[in-house]
């Protein structure tokens, strides 16, 4: 009940009218922020009446439950929130409501003024009250301090230049803030909606939360609780409603840290990688927040990239915030805790990969896109991320994955390379001529399935001291067989000029091979980094790219019959020989993998065969 006699009509201090015209006007960019904002305020009362009852005896004798209460009533289009706090004593009002003693106003406006007007670097100025006039036409506040003897206050105004105080009587201890909603607002007056945005931004407060006396905040923040504490269908139920998914994690990762920085969070790797699923590309899935409220949903600063995947909680005590809590200032400490993160989760997947291979293999054969991408592009991280690739090699079984440090292990302390091969499957690469040196040497290749896995492996270029090569580049020869016919040297050199000047600008050099013994011809790349996969990819975006030309060689293998026979062919029926010096080169491609233009492959295949038919032999 208000005590008339004792209301007051007092002014805003001149830099308190300023900040409510900003607030108003131009500091939010949502105007559903006030909500998260007030609820802030409740919870920091609670706990500051938290606090007191465990140094102060006074306040411990309290039986009112420390609890959160919210009333939307569309009707009157209003919308209140009530806390059992700490309270306010009417000077307490007046000197956190309408001065700057501590609402921190004036170094807001300080800094306001040295910006040249940008809201964007407001600090921690802890007027977030203030919200409440964006969408309310009349606010007010009644309040009872928690200190004994104390009595109710009252503190309402519309936001323009003026507000009342006077006392009330018959408060129970703590706080509650009334906002007459202006009519385009009203939409804050329904209590799904607030339901909504409780469970958004503020379903973590350490409170109970309660509108229209049901209660909201029903699921535990899980990363403030010791690992040891939580279960694993614990786990299961937040990663649900966190990432608002109905699988199971894949993995958990639950990491705490007190120094230097302070940092609580939980990460999930969810069952199934969805953009595989042609579903584009995924948002950021760690929500920031800082003492358990909401900063940011799906992030794009907390985390890299690459681990666009992950979904969980980030909190940090440590965040400096501007007065919306909508971006964070100090890039600088964002960096650390992004780091300090990234760091603990990429030692996670680590000691993951040593408890169960076929665990990690199947998280990596679903996700393992997005590490080659981090792989690729982040340069801080590379060697760690590095040494959680896998592939298929020469010498695992079908479907069973190594990394780059097994390979290294079975190569030995005197290997310098390590081998990679690309092709679209591992037959196509078991069966094709790039493997012939490397069996007959005993040597481990491992397979590129993937145009990504060639660009991280040529971008990563060494692992351990070990040079990474493509298998078609590598400098690999087969010891000859001297039991097997063959070109001389001289037949042989005639033989690869006649090609060359053949071929003309469809290919770089024309040589005999050292590592075919059962293909008649391949062709390799002039480059360590460059391979065939890549440069499907090149040809794919421009057909009249002629890459050939300028990167890669043509071997002949000049033991197998067919060379052997063109050998003799071009003196005795030229045309024939060169639609067959063609056909080599178009294969050789094709086992590549490379384009080749399928038209005028067909036509010089039907001249062939009927050369090979015996019909018009002299004219083919």
């Amino acid at each position: 009940m208000t005590d008339k006699k004792t209301v007051k009509t007092m002014e805003f201090q001149a830099e308190v009218r300023q900040l409510l015209d900003i607030v108003i006007h131009s500091l939010y960019t949502d105007r559903e922020i006030f909500v998260r904002e007030l609820v802030s305020n409740a919870s920091d009362a609670l706990e500051k009446f938290q606090h007191q009852s465990l140094v102060n005896e006074e306040f411990r004798s309290s039986d009112i439950p420390l609890e959160i209460r919210i009333k939307c009533d569309k009707e009157s289009r209003t919308f209140s929130i009530c806390d059992t706090g700490i309270g306010m004593t009417m000077e307490e009002l007046i000197e956190n409501l309408g001065t700057i003693a501590h609402s921190g106003t004036a170094s807001f406006l300080a800094k306001l003024k040295e910006s040249g007007g940008d809201v964007r670097l407001i600090g921690q100025f802890g007027v977030g009250f203030y919200s409440a006039f964006m969408v309310g036409e009349h606010v007010s506040v009644s309040s009872k301090s928690a200190v004994k003897g104390s009595k109710g206050a009252s503190w309402e105004s519309d936001g323009s230049g003026t507000y009342q105080v006077s006392h009330l009587a018959d408060l129970s201890r703590g706080t509650t803030v009334t906002v007459k909603l202006k009519n385009d607002h009203e939409e804050f007056a329904d209590s799904e909606k607030i339901k909504s945005l409780i469970k958004k931004y503020s379903n973590f407060v350490p409170f109970p939360i309660f509108v229209n006396d049901e209660r909201i905040n029903i699921v535990e923040p899980l990363w403030t609780k010791n690992k040891s504490d939580v279960r694993d269908d614990s786990y299961t139920e937040f990663y649900r409603f966190i990432a608002n998914a109905h699988d199971e994690p894949r993995f958990v990762f639950h990491f705490t840290a007190d120094a230097p920085l302070d940092i609580k969070s939980i990460l999930f790797v969810p069952g199934s990688n969805m953009e595989k699923f042609g579903f584009g590309r995924q948002d950021p899935g760690v929500n920031l927040y800082c003492r358990k409220v909401m900063i940011e949903q799906h992030s794009r600063d907390i985390l890299p990239e690459w681990l666009r995947f992950a979904k969980g909680v980030i909190d940090s005590e440590d965040l400096p915030l501007n007065i919306s809590r909508e971006s964070m200032q100090d890039r600088s400490l964002m960096n650390r805790i992004k780091k300090a993160v990234v760091g603990r989760f990429l030692k996670f997947l680590e000691d993951e990969a040593q408890k169960s291979a076929d665990k990690y293999g199947e998280f990596f054969r679903e996700f393992g896109v997005f590490l080659k991408e981090g792989c690729a592009n982040d340069m801080e991280h590379r060697k760690d991320l590095a040494g959680l690739l896998r592939f298929e090699s020469s010498s695992t079984e079908p479907g069973k994955l190594t990394s780059l440090k097994e390979y290294i292990t079975r190569a030995g302390e005197d290997s310098k390379e390590i081998y990679f091969i690309s092709g679209p499957s591992r037959q196509s690469i078991e069966s094709g001529p790039y493997l012939e040196a490397f069996k007959d040497k005993g040597t481990e290749v491992l397979f590129s399935f993937e145009v990504i896995d060639d660009f991280v492996l040529t971008q990563l270029g060494d692992y351990d001291g070990r040079k990474i090569v493509s298998a078609e580049a590598a400098d690999m020869s087969l010891e000859p067989d001297p039991g097997t016919e063959r070109l001389s040297d001289g037949e042989a050199d005639l033989l690869c000029r006649w090609i060359q000047e053949h071929l003309k600008d469809r290919v770089s050099e024309v040589r005999v091979s050292k590592r075919l013994r059962d293909n008649p011809a391949i062709i390799v790349s002039r480059e360590a980094g460059s391979t065939s996969s890549m440069h499907r990819v090149m040809q794919s975006m421009n057909k009249d790219f002629n890459f050939l030309s300028g990167l890669y060689v043509l071997e002949i293998n000049t033991s197998h019959p067919l060379i052997r026979d063109l050998a003799g062919l071009r003196t005795e029926n030229i045309d024939l020989a060169g639609l067959l010096a063609d056909q080599i080169l178009d294969n050789a491609q094709i086992v590549a993998g490379l384009l080749v233009e399928p038209r005028a492959m067909v036509e010089r295949m039907w001249h062939i065969m009927r050369a090979a038919a015996g019909r018009d032999r002299g004219t083919a």
